[in-house]
């Protein structure tokens, strides 16, 4: 089923609260020139997509070597972000009706971080109890900054979405919906009519809502016709066509200009870089890196307004950019290409990182959503519980989840389960469970990927999402506050104040 709604006029109750909101922003920006020194003009925030603390290690490692750093390594500010959703209907924190979930999903995540509350996984914009909340990118948007929004996923995916939609379902993405993609009457008690903003596909509110003035990534299948008309309507260049379905490419993106900048690449999720390396003449090649995204996004909103043009308050901008095949490899269980995305993630650190310093008033903020699928970095030459013949049991008296008796005495590997190194000899193998193995930049000469000898061997827990800590790195204004650990949900309220858009 289709649908075409003016979003702009749904959206009744996302602008009394960006409303209510910007009068407490204007308020804050009305204090002394004194208490505006600390602010910082700009906030670039980098999300590595399901990358955990070992998806850092293991890069590092695989690229620069043990002593090495990745640039979000070298940032002075250090710590670690909880990431736990919370059950539909919940309160949020310290209410009596908390009702925490211990592993989140993207687009609970990015609502915490975009609009400082817990919710359930799959919903984007609105509390657990299913009320609208503003987001960041809004409220920076209304008080007059620059917003950019760039992802490697569809940007209609969770993570950007986060920042510029309200929907009680992440997967009402458009064009085509069904009530079963965009409706939870568990959540709201009876469907909402179609005109309600929390059931419009994402597609429309993005096109229709001007969130982001700077919008690149892929996704280009979810929009159609009417979408290119509302965004060009809007003063958006839109590169390549959404009409007819032909994809940007990053030819267009080096010649892109102006203001509104509009750019999908691909019909689905970008390609991994991987692939773009191995096929350098194919179509997908043809798409921009997310390093070269991220350099262009900067370069479009750190321009100045043209002169007259309103709303200009000389504020800086907000930009999210996103490593978003991080996670889907790591879901996958592919190592080679999960360093590979992690590593051109980091690149993007540099880009944004190299910017801050020119500017020196620019908060930098790099983390992670959730971590993804257990990712660990185990001893050369061992080999996991899931090739064991005989894997260890829970053993231990009076408590089934401990393990504190080990009821397998040797390690005996099961060839039936495990038949070599993965990107080696067993890599065809469906049972294969044996780690993938590659080469450091500190092993002897003649050491190749997926042999024995390999420095660096990965393996994986599972192929979901973990509730394990991510790493956060921080530098420029209020970086200071990251030092530590803090919750995923403390982030709205850095970024808020460091752009002072809150109080």
């Amino acid at each position: 089923m289709r649908r075409r709604i003016s979003v702009l006029a749904s959206t009744t109750v996302v602008a009394a609260l960006l409303a209510t909101a910007v009068v407490t922003a204007g308020t804050v920006s009305s204090a002394s020139a004194d208490d505006d020194k600390g602010r910082a003009k700009n906030v670039i925030y980098l999300l590595g997509d399901g990358m955990g603390r070992t998806h850092v290690t293991a890069a590092r490692e695989r690229y620069y070597g043990a002593s090495g750093k990745l640039t979000m390594e070298t940032l002075p500010a250090q710590g670690y972000v909880s990431t736990y959703a919370v059950e539909k209907g919940s309160g949020q924190p310290g209410e009596a009706d908390f009702h925490p979930n211990a592993v989140t999903d993207s687009a609970s995540a990015a609502t915490a971080w975009s609009s400082g509350v817990k919710t359930y996984n799959a919903a984007l914009g609105v509390d657990a109890k299913g009320a609208v909340v503003p987001t960041m990118m809004e409220l920076a948007k209304k008080s007059g900054y620059r917003t950019g929004n760039v992802s490697t996923a569809e940007v209609t995916d969770a993570t950007p979405a986060g920042q510029m939609s309200h929907a009680l379902a992440r997967g009402c993405q458009g064009p085509v919906y069904s009530d079963a993609a965009c409706q939870d009457i568990t959540v709201t008690g009876a469907a909402l009519p179609t005109s309600d903003v929390r059931v419009t596909p994402i597609a429309d509110q993005i096109a229709r809502n001007g969130t982001a003035d700077v919008i690149l990534g892929g996704g280009l299948g979810r929009f159609d016709a009417a979408d290119e008309t509302a965004l060009k309507g809007q003063g958006y260049s839109v590169l390549g066509s959404i009409a007819t379905q032909t994809p940007a490419t990053k030819t267009d993106l080096a010649a892109a200009a102006g203001q509104k900048v509009f750019g999908l690449f691909n019909k689905g999720n970008l390609t991994i870089e991987k692939s773009k390396t191995d096929r350098p003449t194919s179509a997908q090649a043809q798409e921009p890196s997310l390093p070269e995204m991220t350099s262009k996004a900067i370069e479009l909103l750190s321009q100045k307004k043209a002169e007259g043009e309103k709303n200009d308050k000389g504020k800086g901008f907000y930009l999210q950019v996103e490593g978003a095949l991080i996670d889907k490899r790591s879901h996958a269980n592919d190592a080679a290409q999960t360093l590979a995305e992690v590593k051109a993630f980091d690149d993007a650190v540099a880009i944004a990182q190299d910017f801050a310093k020119r500017d020196g008033n620019t908060l930098v903020i790099v983390t992670a959503d959730h971590e993804c699928a257990g990712f660990n970095i185990i001893e050369k030459g061992t080999f996991t519980n899931a090739e064991a013949a005989t894997p260890p049991a829970n053993t231990d008296s009076g408590n089934t989840a401990n393990n504190s008796t080990p009821s397998r005495p040797s390690n005996a590997r099961d060839g039936a389960r495990s038949t070599g190194i993965i990107n080696g000899a067993g890599a065809a193998d469906p049972k294969n469970f044996g780690p993938a193995t590659f080469r450091t930049p500190t092993d002897p000469a003649g050491v190749v990927d997926g042999s024995p000898e390999a420095g660096l061997w990965l393996s994986y827990l599972s192929g979901n999402h973990t509730g394990a800590d991510v790493p956060v790195y921080a530098a420029g204004p209020g970086a200071d506050q990251l030092q530590g650990t803090v919750d995923n949900i403390a982030l709205f309220g850095i970024v808020g104040r460091a752009l002072r858009v809150i109080g």
